[in-house]
């Protein structure tokens, strides 16, 4: 069982670094560079889709039930707005990035601080896909400990430099017909085994009645809580970069239109299974409450949803790659922005860069900080979405001036306060009554607001 686990893990590994070279070298060549719908829909999808939306997700209803659902919801809906209310004024206003509409507008050093500050919400998103990594590593090799979440991030130092753009879209193709195979078999097996939609519900009721949480509520951990688990999604899909080049890389309005559309309703049917395999394992594993959670998936797919090994493995290595991909994109971008924007020599240093950047993610993710993956990938989409929404909206559709004073202030602060508020909560020294997301945004909001009542004044 364990060779044949192993053998279809490195087949997927092989199938998908195999075709991330050969597009690699593809690209090199060709003329070109638009997408196409199902390319701009695989560079979206394989981007954004990730640990976090799988083995996270399976983890989270483990212990919350259909509240783990606000992941790959809060994608889709955040594809949704990002696709109809501000693909078409980005590109109408010609900035090459995001950042770069804020920073033609208010000034180039809002701009930097953004890109700086955004760069925190990446790292932090790191930490959710090495310890997604570490799940699968961990269910093979159950004694690894930290050299399962250090194999991820080895492993995503020699993904980082494959493929290009188009690469990029044509392996999320394969990546999202593999990975929604694996799931969709998943949740099918785990909806079977509970006794279909009838037996799932009686399960979730039972749960709530053993538990006291609301298994079949959206707000399990509290409205407050879920509701700005959300917003940090919707904010963080549409102040990310990558997400938005996906679509103004497609060759015409009508191709990033349909890439963004489909993808808002494919990511919210990818977390609906692994909530079905999540549910399930509650009702298989010998003693939920020292079940380690971040495995459910994985644990799933190896020991108890009797798939052959090597199609298991198969599931594994997909699910692997799927988190090293994300992961290495997130590293790559935080390097080029410490490259481009604080040292800013002629020689460049992102590679080493990289190696500096995984290498504190490995030693932060291996601290006593907590192992819930959804927690670090919500904090890391609301401290993105703090950083830039307010200002990005306020450079698209407000005519009258800020002064960048206002606009830098109202970056770091909002930024800074969210990233605080959210560490302070994660390790339990405050209890907030909302997630950390509503105060920045709010601060973000007040600031900017500040400055457009100040005028020409300075701050």
């Amino acid at each position: 069982m364990q060779t044949s686990v192993i053998a279809g893990a490195l087949i997927a590994l092989a199938a998908i670094i195999g075709l991330s070279v050969w597009t690699g070298i593809s690209e090199k060549h060709s003329k070109k560079k638009e997408l196409s719908t199902p390319v701009a829909v695989g560079l979206l999808m394989g981007t954004v889709v990730g640990g976090s939306s799988t083995i996270g997700t399976a983890q989270l209803a483990f212990t919350y039930g259909m509240s783990a659902w606000w992941f790959t919801l809060g994608v889709g809906l955040g594809c949704l707005i990002l696709t109809a209310l501000f693909y078409q004024p980005v590109k109408a206003s010609g900035a090459a990035t995001l950042v770069g509409v804020v920073s033609d507008r208010y000034g180039h050093r809002a701009g930097t601080t953004a890109s700086v500050l955004n760069s925190l919400g990446m790292f932090i998103n790191i930490l959710s896909q090495l310890l997604s990594c570490s799940a699968v590593v961990l269910v093979i090799f159950p004694d690894a400990g930290v050299i399962a979440i250090a194999a991820g991030a080895v492993v995503m130092a020699f993904y980082v430099g494959l493929g290009g753009t188009k690469g990029a879209g044509v392996v999320g193709i394969l990546k999202t017909v593999l990975l929604y195979g694996s799931m969709a078999v998943c949740g099918a097996i785990a909806l079977t085994r509970m006794g279909g939609v009838s037996g799932t519900l009686d399960t979730v009721s039972r749960f709530t009645l053993e538990t006291g949480r609301h298994y079949g509520s959206l707000f399990c951990r509290g409205a407050g809580t879920d509701l700005g688990a959300g917003l940090s999604l919707i904010l963080g899909m549409i102040t990310t970069q990558t997400y938005m080049q996906a679509l103004l890389a497609a060759r015409s309005d009508r191709d990033a239109r349909l890439s963004g559309y489909i993808s808002s309703v494919l990511a919210p049917l990818l977390g609906i299974f692994g909530i079905l395999v999540g549910l399930y394992m509650r009702t298989a594993v010998p003693d939920p409450e020292t079940f380690v959670t971040r495995t459910a998936l994985t644990e799933f797919i190896l020991n108890y949803s009797r798939l052959p090994g090597i199609v298991g493995g198969i599931c594994l290595g997909t699910l692997f790659l799927t988190a090293v991909g994300t992961g290495a994109g997130l590293a790559l971008g935080i390097s080029t922005v410490i490259d481009r924007q604080l040292i800013a020599k002629d020689r460049s240093y992102t590679r080493p860069l990289i190696l500096i950047v995984l290498a504190a993610a490995v030693i932060t993710a291996s601290l006593p900080i907590g192992d819930v993956i959804l927690r670090f990938a919500f904090m890391s989409m609301g401290l993105r979405g703090c950083t830039v929404f307010v200002p990005l909206c306020m450079a698209l559709w407000c005519r009258r001036d800020i002064k960048e004073n206002w606009v830098t202030a109202s970056i770091a602060i909002s930024s800074l306060l969210t990233f605080v508020l959210g560490v302070l909560n994660m390790t339990g020294a405050v209890v907030l009554p909302c997630d950390p997301v509503f105060f920045g945004v709010a601060a973000s909001l007040a600031v900017m607001t500040a400055g457009l009542a100040a005028g020409d004044n300075r701050l």
